[in-house]
């Protein structure tokens, strides 16, 4: 049995609050009694034990020695694309995978023909990402679009209008159709 030279200085202990509190002070005593000063294990447990709700309690305890995060093993915090539409609301979802698209309030037109079918003109969309823009003659002309695609799924949905040619045809700029074959009704559609 190896000889413990040092005793752990037990006074500034408090109670643990958090999992990782319990942990790092589990840590300190096992590193100051059994172990030589040398730096923890990278180990895929002790990464785990460094939640990310309860990191900011490292910095507080004194009786805490945070080691350094390995640039190896860096974990982080997923990004989330989907946005989510009011539920009071009459809102339009992607048929695939249901993610919402758009409220009913930002449509603007019901009568325009996509090329699987009918179409509505949106003023606003969520969830939506936009491909490279590109010159298309369509029924009302010459248009720069760029096709729109579901940010869950990535079906591709419509056209986002980037810039109309004619005159008459700018009320389309910034604009977005969806064809109805991609996406359906939600919420409050009685």
């Amino acid at each position: 049995m190896p000889q413990c030279h040092v005793q752990p200085d037990l006074t500034e202990l408090t109670e643990p609050r958090t999992i990782c509190e319990l942990t790092g002070a589990v840590w300190h005593i096992i590193s100051t009694v059994f172990l030589p000063p040398a730096p923890p294990p990278t180990t895929a447990l002790t990464c785990v034990l460094r939640c990310f709700p309860c990191e900011p309690s490292w910095a507080g305890s004194p009786f805490l020695h945070r080691p350094p995060t390995p640039p190896m093993v860096r974990m982080t915090r997923s990004k989330t694309f989907q946005a989510y539409l009011p539920s009071c609301h009459r809102t339009y979802s992607c048929i695939h995978c249901r993610a919402h698209l758009a409220n009913h309030d930002e449509l603007i037109s019901k009568s325009f023909q996509g090329s699987q079918g009918r179409a509505y003109l949106f003023n606003s969309v969520v969830n939506v990402g936009c491909g490279p823009a590109e010159e298309r003659v369509l029924l009302t002309g010459l248009h720069a679009v760029a096709d729109i695609y579901c940010e869950n799924c990535k079906t591709t949905l419509g056209w986002k209008y980037e810039h109309a040619f004619e005159s008459s045809q700018k009320y389309k700029e910034g604009k977005f159709i969806i064809e109805l074959a991609h996406m359906i009704k939600d919420n409050g559609w009685d």
